[in-house]
């Protein structure tokens, strides 16, 4: 099993202490507190109610969506809300089965486990896990070859929620073991100004209705984004101004950040002029983009493209990526002559 220290290393949280503190205090600490996803939070609360009557585990949670959307906010409310303990692991970390043994048997009765990233744990690891899933049992198999056996502990029973940004690399006896899955979608900007709003509360930052409503409708649905393009514009209101934000403090350090009006950021446009100018909008396949922008096709493909996807900017097509009538007229590109593209 690992030791104290080597546990403490792989449960470290990614960024900085002081980071990870702030946006921890922007996280709602209750359903009640937590805006949006209306249909999850019905579907949860019914749950949640069932299972302090019954004085039950929570069953397993998987939350699917895509990054900054409120997964890991999800897993600390249902703590919250249980009155119980919390474990966190992203799922890379977990390399190896001792790495698993040793947070099992920490947990408490109904503790709650969270592990992110959780479509990345290794085939080792998920065979551990399934057991203990489902029984709440832990096979240990202690030496080798013909002498091997197998040493069986008991687990208290506890509440695993997974978070994954891509479902479709989760195993089928991974994913059904999850008694409830839940896809979490982008916010309404109604939604992401109410979340403005309460976080300038708690950073004690005054801040006007159409402030939050231009940040809102810039942070592409993201609570995450719209939280942390706020930090950047208060950084901007106390060194530049009065600390109050109005809509012009808003809009000045946005222009400061390069964030355009459809939330945008200089890579993303980066991206679709180098489509358009050096490929004639395209097809050009993902390869040869990355080596043009000097970026990894990873970081393409699952940082700049899903967003401008959505926008209806950029298609995939068997023949390479293409810049739409959208996205040539958002970097002000002139579209087709004939104003449509054979694919």
């Amino acid at each position: 099993m690992s030791t104290a220290a080597e546990e403490t290393q792989f449960l470290a949280p990614a960024i900085r202490p002081e980071e990870d503190e702030l946006e921890r205090s922007l996280r709602p600490r209750n359903l009640d507190e937590f805006v949006g996803q209306e249909r999850v939070k019905e579907q949860l609360a019914i749950t949640l109610e069932a299972a302090r009557g019954r004085k039950e585990a929570l069953d397993h949670l998987l939350l699917i969506g895509p990054p900054g959307l409120g997964k890991t906010s999800l897993a600390y409310i249902v703590r919250e809300e249980l009155g119980v303990g919390l474990r966190t692991v992203a799922g890379p970390a977990l390399e190896r089965k001792g790495d698993v043994a040793a947070i099992l048997t920490g947990l408490g009765e109904r503790d709650v486990l969270f592990v992110d990233e959780i479509h990345r744990l290794s085939s080792a690891v998920e065979e551990i896990l399934y057991p203990a899933l489902e029984d709440y049992r832990l096979d240990i198999v202690v030496g080798q070859g013909p002498a091997a056996r197998t040493l069986t502990l008991d687990l208290p029973p506890f509440t695993l929620i997974g978070a994954t940004t891509r479902t479709g690399l989760l195993t089928t006896p991974l994913r059904d073991r999850f008694g409830m899955t839940f896809r979490l979608e982008h916010y309404e900007p109604d939604e992401l100004a109410l979340i403005v709003r309460r976080s300038a509360r708690i950073l004690g930052v005054e801040i006007s209705g159409d402030a939050s409503t231009e940040i809102a409708g810039r942070a592409r649905g993201t609570p995450r984004i719209a939280n942390r393009i706020l930090r950047r514009v208060r950084d901007v209101a106390e060194v530049r101004h009065q600390g109050k934000i109005t809509v012009e403090i808003a809009r000045e350090a946005l222009e400061l950040m390069e964030v355009d009006g459809d939330g945008l950021e200089r890579s993303d446009r980066a991206l679709l002029r180098a489509i358009v100018e050096k490929f004639d909008g395209g097809p050009v396949g993902l390869s040869t983009l990355a080596v043009t922008l000097g970026e990894e096709p990873d970081t393409i493909e699952d940082v700049y493209e899903p967003y401008l996807l959505q926008l209806g900017f950029i298609q995939r097509t068997p023949r390479g990526r293409i810049v739409t009538k959208l996205g040539r007229a958002h970097v002000g590109a002139p579209g087709e002559a004939d104003g449509d593209r054979l694919f």
